[in-house]
């Protein structure tokens, strides 16, 4: 049977992957759990017994070191029961289904959903891993230690080293014994490279286009495809008890047009969680702005300065240059700063590397 380490061989051979050591130091673990988990599960006269526990793997690190694309590899090649999500879109099913537990009248909706799950699957993979809602951060400690409890192996992405997940969340403290389950359910590698290859692809290219044109449409939509690969879905975030929809997401990139982030009631606190969901965002059809759509400017106003903050890639389309946008009606002063940011933010050298 094809090892891992055989196929990232192959795959760099075949050109579809540029060799990296840091990558090829961390195979000797998905090799593992393909390897374990290719064990067949042994079975009593009644019932299947439960599998033997195979520890997963936590593989954390900066933006486009080739974490999901890891994670994938390894996915394509276990042959069991299994499941892959990103991680928000799996927290939305977990909250669905516990929703309708509740309406049938069942006190623990968590029981329901890891039963399910377990019934299903063997091996889950997860991408990116965050938590940001304490909400989120007291369901997912009792459901993974159920699905721990059950043998259901886990592989999960995250940018952030266990230790700082939910970091200065409210009540942390309860969330610390999740923290402490994933450190002895999963073995935590660090994925140390220099290079971003999500960087990569955009290094020398334009990022801010104007007009907005054929060819902007088109150029636009080429670089969506190349970092989506076809396996884009929307991604709904939780803020506050309201859902913030980004129409187009993968992997740490989302694309969304200026109606969808800026014409609907959304504050600060939506722009922020938005900011530390994505690494890239390509924000399409910036209109011109002044008193006709005074609210709508005011709102991309703070969505650019959440993306600065945190050093998010931004991609756009817009009517026009940054510094002609707003040029009358209330306003136009404090523009200057958005307008200052958005070319500082064209640069190839701009973006966070947590």
């Amino acid at each position: 049977m094809t090892t891992v380490t055989q196929a990232y061989r192959a795959a760099v051979e075949a050109g579809t992957l540029r060799p990296d050591p840091a990558q090829e130091g961390v195979l000797d673990a998905l090799e593992r759990i393909r390897e374990d988990l290719s064990r067949p599960v042994k079975k009593t006269f009644f019932r299947r017994a439960t599998p033997a526990p195979v520890r997963g793997l936590y593989l954390w690190g900066g933006v486009g070191r080739g974490k999901s694309m890891l994670m994938d590899l390894l996915y394509s090649m276990v042959e069991v029961p299994k499941r892959r999500a990103h991680f928000h879109a799996f927290m939305q099913w977990v909250h669905a289904e516990m929703g309708r537990a509740r309406a049938r009248g069942v006190d623990d909706a968590i029981a329901p959903v890891a039963e399910e799950l377990v019934k299903e699957v063997r091996f889950l993979a997860f991408d990116e891993m965050q938590i940001t809602d304490i909400t989120d951060a007291m369901i997912v400690g009792r459901l993974f230690e159920k699905l721990f409890a059950a043998g259901v192996t886990v592989v999960t992405t995250s940018n952030r080293v266990p230790d700082d997940l939910y970091k200065n969340g409210l009540n942390r403290q309860l969330f610390l014994p999740f923290i402490a389950l994933i450190k002895e359910q999963l073995e935590v590698r660090e994925l140390v490279s220099p290079t971003d290859h999500r960087q990569g692809r955009l290094a020398g290219e334009q990022r801010y286009f104007a007009p907005v044109n054929s060819a902007a449409r088109q150029t636009i939509r080429a670089i969506w495809e190349d970092f989506s690969q076809g396996r884009a879905e929307p991604l709904v975030l939780k803020v506050k008890g309201r859902d913030v929809e980004i129409p187009g997401y993968f992997n740490g990139v989302g694309r969304a047009s200026f109606y969808d982030l800026c014409a609907k009631p959304l504050g600060a606190a939506d722009y922020l969680t938005l900011a530390e969901a994505v690494r890239v965002l390509i924000l399409e059809d910036i209109p011109r702005l002044g008193r006709s759509n005074f609210n709508e400017a005011k709102r991309f106003v703070t969505l650019i300065d959440a993306l600065y903050e945190a050093k998010v890639r931004l991609i756009c389309s817009a009517a026009d240059e940054p510094e002609s946008l707003y040029i009358e009606g209330e306003g136009v002063f404090e523009f200057e700063r958005t307008a200052s940011r958005l070319r500082e933010m064209q640069d190839a050298s701009w973006g966070r590397e947590d």
